[in-house]
């Protein structure tokens, strides 16, 4: 055979090996899952374990704790103040993926194309995110002062002006709050998604005449559902566990009206120091939230999903 007869002889294909690797690609060793693993123990795994033990206990901070048994989760589901809270809870979780999916998915979609002036459009959006939550709490505690700040200029259309002085008001400013704090973060997510779709997609439904709504909602969405699950199994972990917000805006107020599972958890064990109460508190929040996400994955079928091509209609 001449060379140049060999030249025209198709190569064969390496066959991938298992997992899919190619052949002689080893998997990467245990030894490179050791700081992750240690990490994740050291600073999840055992507070976790220590906060379930505490949660039998009965302790005000000072001595030794003492023995419990089952007292403070009798207490806790007897405590109509608790029960209000997690119900609380659950409702800003709904109300800020309700709000804030539709908005950081938009936003995010708009990010990724090539708009004029996109890249500093998107800085400016994206501003929020380089505060911590207490400054943005103080900002917008200033911002709704209702002696100095914008309601007392515009009386007309907030009345009073004291927002956080009913339970209406005071929802509807921590929902407020955590969207302009928290959308640029998912926003980021679905940005990044959004360009990992690919473009021969688009440019076959420009060819079948398809428009830019028809495009986004039977392309971009069915594609983003990967994103769309992981953003809102953030937004209700975050949700649920919100507190610095609540603790410089409303301090749980008026009254306990936006007393939330959280800032329970704090009053209970630092200011009424019932520790054992507190980290009972804290466990099940971090149950509630734990069943959340498994639910989301299951009822979503992200843990059957292949691929990112998964859901494209």
């Amino acid at each position: 055979m001449t060379a140049t007869t060999a030249s025209r002889v198709p190569r064969a294909r390496a066959l991938p090996g298992r997992g899919g690797r190619p052949p002689g690609v080893a998997r990467p060793g245990i030894g490179w899952a050791l700081p992750a693993t240690l990490f994740f123990v050291l600073f999840a795994l055992v507070p976790l374990v220590l906060v379930a033990v505490l949660s039998f206990t009965s302790w005000s901070g000072l001595g030794s704790p003492t023995f419990a048994g089952l007292d403070n989760w009798t207490k806790l589901f007897h405590d109509p103040v608790m029960i209000k809270s997690l119900w609380l809870s659950l409702l800003l979780t709904a109300l800020g993926v309700a709000v804030q999916t539709p908005l950081s998915i938009l936003l995010g979609v708009w990010a990724a194309g090539p708009q004029r002036n996109r890249a500093v459009l998107s800085a400016v959006f994206f501003v929020p995110l380089l505060l911590s939550a207490t400054a943005v709490s103080v900002l917008w505690r200033a911002l709704l002062d209702p002696n100095f700040g914008v309601p007392a200029q515009a009386r007309w259309l907030f009345g009073d002006g004291n927002l956080l002085g009913s339970r209406t008001g005071a929802i509807g400013v921590l929902v407020l709050v955590s969207t302009w704090q928290f959308t640029p973060l998912h926003a980021l997510i679905y940005q990044g998604a959004t360009r990992a779709i690919p473009a021969v997609l688009y440019q076959a439904a420009a060819i079948d005449g398809a428009g830019t709504v028809r495009q986004f909602f039977h392309i971009t969405l069915p594609q983003l559902r990967n994103a769309i699950i992981t953003s809102v199994i953030l937004m209700v972990v975050g949700g649920l566990t919100t507190f610095d917000t609540v603790l410089i805006l409303t301090q749980g107020g008026p009254g306990t009206d936006t007393t939330i599972t959280a800032f329970y958890m704090y009053q209970k064990a630092f200011k009424g120091f019932d520790f054992g109460a507190g980290a009972a508190i804290a466990l099940l929040l971090v149950i509630v939230a734990t069943l959340i996400s498994l639910v989301v994955v299951r009822v979503s079928g992200y843990d059957k999903m292949a691929g990112t091509k998964d859901g494209l209609s």
